[in-house]
């Protein structure tokens, strides 16, 4: 296959979003979405497998908007910036200041998490700061209109998120919610923590033991799931989470990796060229599986060591610039709580 030049691949990207906003925009207008095949066959699992009334999830789904903005969004995530921009959308004087006022507030219940998960109060604090500026945005999109929108007119990953859907009805079945009245993100990402339908079922926690798992008004069942997710996903207590290192000759090259599971021995990158600038209090050995993060500057290229605890946290977001923008804020509010209570000493 002939190689695209680079304005030849965003003129058809371009044209495969118009294309699929306009199906969306003519479906939406058709009025008979629920008559489609691919609609049917979601409503036969749903009767089939999950005991679902038919005529319930067809009146439900009949009433979902597809919604065009919803796959514009999708198709430019935040995370498709380079590093020098991504950055500064997260770690910001404003989300430092505000996330030392959300660990004040709730320090009993992040220390309660710490102790009962072994993830530290600045991770927590500083994933529920990326995700919803530590509650106060959860979304405007009703999520039952991102998963139907996204699983039925958005072909690239409509299979999950045809599962997102399926876990949606099933979690506003269980805890006895109106599906039609909860709002989330773009891809139906939901309350402070910000959790998909699939990880609000399995790992959200009823924190407080009040009988009901909340992630939007409820802020001690945000931290404990959190800490449960992080906790699920393999968190090391007491672990590194990342270095910072320079580079030299060209031999580490081949070791960075897409993939962030730490696959590749300390010895084997020191041996590369790469040099760890920053090393963990903790003595660690060097043959510790790590992985090699280059990240786009304005000049170049910086370059840090991800460990083991740093693939956790990319296991809420796949993506190096999440995890990272996520390290570097818990690093800054850790230092500046750490620095103020010396002061009060």
């Amino acid at each position: 296959m002939t190689a695209l030049r680079p304005t030849q691949m965003m003129t058809l990207s371009a044209l495969l979003t118009l294309a699929l906003l306009f199906s969306g925009a003519a479906i939406a207008a058709d009025g008979h979405f629920t008559q489609r095949a691919d609609v049917q066959q979601f409503i036969d699992k749903m009767v089939r497998k999950h005991q679902f009334d038919r005529a319930t999830v067809t009146q439900l789904l009949s009433e979902a908007t597809l919604k065009t903005e919803i796959i514009k969004a999708i198709t430019r995530p935040y995370e498709s910036k380079p590093w020098y921009q991504y950055r500064p959308i997260f770690v910001t004087e404003k989300r430092i200041a505000r996330g030392l006022q959300f660990w004040r507030e709730n320090s009993a219940t992040l220390l309660r998490a710490e102790e009962q998960y072994g993830v530290p109060p600045e991770i927590i604090t500083a994933i529920i700061g990326v995700e919803s500026f530590y509650g106060r945005y959860k979304g405007r999109y009703r999520v039952l209109d991102s998963l139907v929108t996204l699983g039925f007119d958005y072909p690239r990953r409509g299979k999950f998120f045809r599962s997102e859907l399926e876990h949606y009805l099933l979690m506003t079945r269980d805890e006895k919610i109106d599906p039609r009245s909860m709002k989330g993100s773009y891809a139906g990402a939901m309350g402070q923590p910000q959790f998909i339908a699939s990880s609000y079922r399995e790992y959200a926690v009823d924190f407080n033991n009040d009988g009901r798992r909340d992630l939007w008004n409820n802020t001690d069942d945000a931290i404990g799931s959190v800490a449960h997710y992080f906790r699920r996903h393999g968190w090391q207590q007491g672990a590194p989470i990342a270095s910072r290192a320079s580079v030299s000759g060209s031999a580490f090259k081949k070791l960075i990796r897409k993939r962030l599971k730490p696959e590749i021995a300390l010895d084997q990158l020191i041996a590369s060229g790469v040099t760890i600038d920053e090393m963990p209090d903790d003595i660690v050995p060097t043959s510790t599986k790590a992985t090699l993060i280059e990240l786009k500057t304005r000049s170049g290229h910086e370059y840090w060591v991800g460990y083991r605890n740093f693939y956790v946290i990319s296991r809420y977001n796949h993506s190096a610039l999440y995890s990272m923008a996520v390290f570097q804020l818990a690093t800054e509010l850790r230092k500046q709580r750490d620095a103020a209570a010396v002061k009060l000493n």
